[in-house]
């Protein structure tokens, strides 16, 4: 499938958008994140940062420093090629999930919803690797792509005013975890011990734009032991690089 080459486009007097095609596909996003890392790597001077979408990238800067015009042929010269961007490995990020009970309170409706059972819907859930399209919302929150569609659900018609930390849930054709204790709407199946953003950590935020989670079923025992491990800075993720 041919890819549509991006626009360039103002986006107020400091920020311009690099529009990609207007969908929502894994090689769409690879384009956005190849582009990314490209500005990782060159940090243009003037650039003050970026942030990658679905199908977008937006860049802010200061125009005293680079103009518009000269910015916009810089991105040109260092944009990869559309064609045979497709990965060939993928960094994966095991994410140990207790389904059900105190910590997936809404997994017993997801199940009643699909007419499946608790189990078939920890399966299902648990099986693929979920691609992380994009950060949003709240520092360490997740876009990703990937729930089977037996598993779309509605949102709460009534949200939670307190959602723990490392609940995972579903909304709609959504899943993900929630990093932080937040009001939310999601349908929560589950939970995982580790921490999606921690202020201690070097690197705050856990996850990034164009890794893959995987969802991997532990037991209410195992969940304490991670979670004591993660607390006093002994755990560390299991993050895997797999051969598309």
């Amino acid at each position: 499938m041919s890819i549509t080459a991006p626009e360039i486009l103002p986006c107020g007097d400091c920020a311009l958008n690099v529009h990609f095609e207007e969908a929502i596909r894994p090689e769409i996003n690879a384009w956005v994140c190849a582009l990314a890392r490209a500005l990782e790597a060159h940090r243009p001077e003037g650039v003050v940062e970026w942030v990658s979408a679905y199908c977008t990238l937006t860049l802010y800067y200061r125009p005293e420093q680079i103009s518009f015009a000269r910015l916009s042929a810089l991105l040109r010269a260092i944009m990869p090629a559309g064609e045979g961007i497709a990965e060939r490995e993928r960094i994966v990020v095991e994410l140990p999930t207790v389904y059900g009970g105190e910590y997936g309170p809404d997994l017993l409706f997801v199940a009643d919803h699909a007419g499946l059972s608790a189990e078939e819907v920890i399966r299902l859930h648990s099986a693929p690797s979920y691609l992380v399209y994009m950060m949003g919302f709240m520092p360490g929150f997740t876009y990703l792509g990937g729930l089977d569609a037996r598993l779309h659900t509605p949102r709460l018609s009534a949200p939670r005013v307190r959602i723990p930390a490392g609940s995972v849930g579903i909304a709609g054709s959504q899943t993900g975890a929630y990093p932080v204790d937040s009001p939310g709407g999601w349908q929560l199946i589950g939970r995982t011990p580790l921490r999606l953003y921690d202020a201690r950590r070097d690197e705050s935020i856990l996850l990034r734009a164009g890794q893959y989670v995987k969802f991997v079923p532990i037991s209410p025992a195992e969940f304490k032991r991670i979670e004591a491990a993660v607390w006093d800075g002994s755990y560390e993720p299991v993050v895997r690089r797999e051969v598309v």
